[in-house]
């Protein structure tokens, strides 16, 4: 750990060595939130330090109220801070209080009545249409039988022309395809829902059955194991990588990616957002609105690489 510079006396500054040296080797947290911590609790004794026109003194910590804690996030906010970097700051901050605390030298009461921010859900990870298109539709010589590659594209075919759960897709049995353009998918807690399936999808699912060795029952899965029985996610898991790996594609290649993407570039086509929110078997529009964040990132990140005065 560098030099520690920061607004407060001599016995504060040693104590927070002493915090320091307590991470490193009786709890050994990793480098990275040593210096996280260091930065977050830097910038709240800076703040600190104004906010009661002075050098930190264990005086002050001890005085500390949750009003003062209050005041440090409304600051940090104003400046731009989001809810994990608050959340995070505070968890540094608790971790040197609970520290002082142990040594009897002031308690943590003030920062413990705070509860940290709600963090924002993360925007999934979707994949560019080429992206999407290259992992469903790209074939590549894997060494598996023709079944199993004929297996895993349709697979993956369901889970981006369809939005599909991976689950979804592998509980599907001959009777939820059925005969006509929609099939029938039994999502969380039960819920039923009628997909519309694009003729591609439903010819890729046809030439997987047609060369499959194997023909469950009516109720039993469709896609199935090299050995006949369910077939496991992680195998399409694994061959998600394997295709990532042969073809260039980002990490955020998964198959869940393509459900995520499923929606973004429906959103992206003017597709309606209630639609999408069926299709995709959310139980509250809330949870669909998250792809209009991710469809405005898109549009403000194309903007700024396109506009002309860039």
């Amino acid at each position: 750990m560098n030099e520690i510079l920061v607004p407060a006396n001599a016995e504060v500054t040693d104590l927070i060595k002493a915090w320091q040296n307590e991470l490193t080797r009786l709890r050994r947290v990793a480098d990275n939130t040593l210096v996280a911590y260091h930065r977050d609790l830097t910038q709240f004794l800076t703040f600190l330090a104004g906010h009661t026109g002075g050098p930190v003194s264990l005086e002050t910590l001890k005085s500390l109220r949750p009003a003062d804690i209050r005041a440090f996030m409304a600051t940090r906010r104003q400046q731009g801070a989001g809810s994990r970097s608050l959340a995070r700051g505070l968890s540094g901050i608790k971790s040197f209080f609970a520290f002082l605390e142990r040594r009897g030298l002031a308690t943590g009461d003030a920062v413990a009545a705070i509860r940290a921010p709600k963090k924002s859900p993360s925007l999934p990870k979707a994949l560019t249409e080429t992206e999407a298109l290259t992992l469903t539709s790209k074939l590549a010589d894997s060494g598996a039988a023709p079944w199993v590659e004929a297996r895993d594209m349709a697979v993956l075919s369901l889970l981006y022309g369809a939005g599909l759960r991976i689950a979804e897709a592998l509980a599907l049995t001959p009777a939820d395809l059925g005969d006509t353009g929609a099939i029938r998918v039994t999502g969380k807690g039960g819920k039923i829902r009628l997909v519309p399936v694009l003729p591609a999808i439903r010819d890729a699912i046809a030439e997987y059955r047609r060369l499959c060795p194997f023909a469950p029952s009516a109720d039993e899965p469709v896609f199935r194991g090299v050995r006949g029985g369910p077939l496991s996610p992680r195998i399409i898991q694994k061959k998600t990588e394997w295709l990532r790996s042969a073809f260039g594609l980002p990490a955020s290649a998964t198959p869940h990616a393509l459900r995520h993407s499923f929606a973004t570039h429906l959103l992206a086509h003017g597709g309606d957002l209630r639609a999408i929110q069926e299709l995709l078997g959310h139980a509250s529009l809330s949870t669909t609105q998250i792809y209009t964040r991710i469809d405005a990132a898109r549009l403000t990140e194309a903007y700024l690489k396109a506009h002309p005065r860039q």
